[in-house]
């Protein structure tokens, strides 16, 4: 009798551990996906963008369109950096070539700092 509950123990936790093993899920790639962007206080107000990140070949690219003109071709990102649990996007608009680096404030949204000179948001676009 106590061997045949001692191979039902062993049993039981060789169950519950296979179990365990196979709940494991693939990690979450934060930035990927599509996020409204505001810089906030420039000389001609608020302005708001659609950016649209993605990951090919293992790096992260994006493009960005302007709300306000839905006819205007999307301006692909210069380039997309991630180190240290941080991103930072790289543009060129009217001549100029800028970068915003952001960093999470949570699941939903990023925060940074334009030419350190005007905060930026970042909420994801559901």
């Amino acid at each position: 009798m106590k061997k045949a509950s001692i191979f039902f123990i062993a049993l039981f936790f060789g169950i519950a551990l296979n179990g365990f093993s196979q709940t494991a899920t693939a990690p979450v790639d934060y930035y990927v996906g599509k996020w409204e962007v505001t810089i906030l206080g420039t000389p001609n107000g608020d302005s708001k963008m659609i950016t649209t990140i993605t990951r090919k070949d293992g790096k992260l690219v994006g493009e960005m369109t302007n709300p306000a003109e839905p006819t205007t071709p999307a301006n692909p990102l210069t380039s997309v950096e991630e180190a240290d649990g941080k991103m930072t996007i790289f543009f060129s608009t009217q001549g100029y070539d800028l970068s915003i680096p952001f960093e999470k404030v949570d699941s939903d949204n990023l925060k940074g700092k334009l030419m350190d000179m005007f905060d930026v948001t970042a909420k994801r676009v559901k």
